[in-house]
């Protein structure tokens, strides 16, 4: 594992994950520090993993240091099984972020961006979708999925205007149904459906009526709670088994909201934080 880590590691170059090259750089490749960042752990955790010091890395740790080497899937099979852990399941919800789509996500640094699985959880977001949206990382379980927060967390439709609430929702469950006729009813989708026809009329409503969609509209209103409403167009770049899509909003040139966004992006979270509504 320790030289498979490594070898993946000097096989990146830094513009290939979004940073800057810097000047004479010693090591080939990135850093362990800069994987470390990547992976949202401590250096020291990382440097012991290559260093064959560390204890076994658990399959969260695993998943994050495979997303921060870009790994492929195959790639990705490999490290668990050279840690001694089970290959991740293919009928589970995706969790493993699509190389391709991270490669054109770090070099989206001006505009709001994330990657979302089929059952709307955040795996990705650059710095300004997490600005306009706030953090998704803080969510766990069921509360990880967009679609659940929508029907069930109120705060969750503060970021669009009430008049297209009914939109939204329209939309979300006839995305969820796709996940859920792809992924089958023991799925996480089938437990998501499930716990939401409990807790949420409105869903139960909308469920019944069978409606199947695997697309996002191109031109919506988003609220910030500081800048107001901003009119922006919505990119989807789907992978090719449509298990994850990257999206990507826009503001026409010259517009209010381009000036929005450029504000938001110099800014960012020092002029506008966000509060957790979940606090433990």
């Amino acid at each position: 594992m320790a030289a498979f880590l490594r070898s993946r590691r000097e096989a990146l170059r830094p513009e290939d994950v979004g940073l800057a090259p810097g000047a004479r750089r010693r090591t080939k490749g990135l850093r362990r520090d800069e994987v470390a960042v990547l992976a949202a752990m401590s250096t020291d955790y990382y440097t012991r993993l290559e260093q064959r010091r560390g204890p076994q890395p658990s399959e969260q740790m695993l998943s994050a240091v495979a997303r921060a080497l870009r790994l492929t899937n195959s790639e990705r099979d490999y490290l668990f099984q050279v840690a001694g852990r089970n290959t991740p399941s293919p009928t589970s919800t995706a969790t493993h972020v699509s190389p391709a789509l991270l490669r054109v996500l770090d070099r989206l640094a001006d505009t709001p961006a994330l990657i979302l699985s089929e059952l709307g959880e955040t795996l990705v977001q650059n710095g300004m979708a997490e600005a306009l949206f706030g953090d998704a990382s803080r969510y766990k379980g069921l509360a990880r999925s967009g679609v659940y927060r929508w029907f069930t967390d109120p705060d969750e439709r503060s970021h669009y205007p009430e008049d297209d609430h009914a939109r939204q929702s329209r939309m979300l469950v006839a995305n969820l149904r796709a996940a859920y006729g792809s992924m089958g009813t023991r799925s996480r989708a089938g437990e998501l459906v499930r716990a939401l026809e409990k807790t949420s009329e409105e869903f139960a409503a909308l469920w019944a009526r069978q409606e199947v969609s695997r697309r996002f509209e191109d031109h919506k209103t988003l609220i910030h709670p500081e800048l107001g409403p901003l009119e922006v167009d919505c990119q989807a770049l789907f992978t090719e088994d449509q298990s994850q899509v990257l999206l990507v909003l826009t503001a026409s040139p010259r517009s209010e909201a381009e000036e929005k966004l450029k504000l938001l992006n110099v800014l960012g979270h020092e002029r506008f934080p966000t509060t957790d509504p979940h606090p433990n």
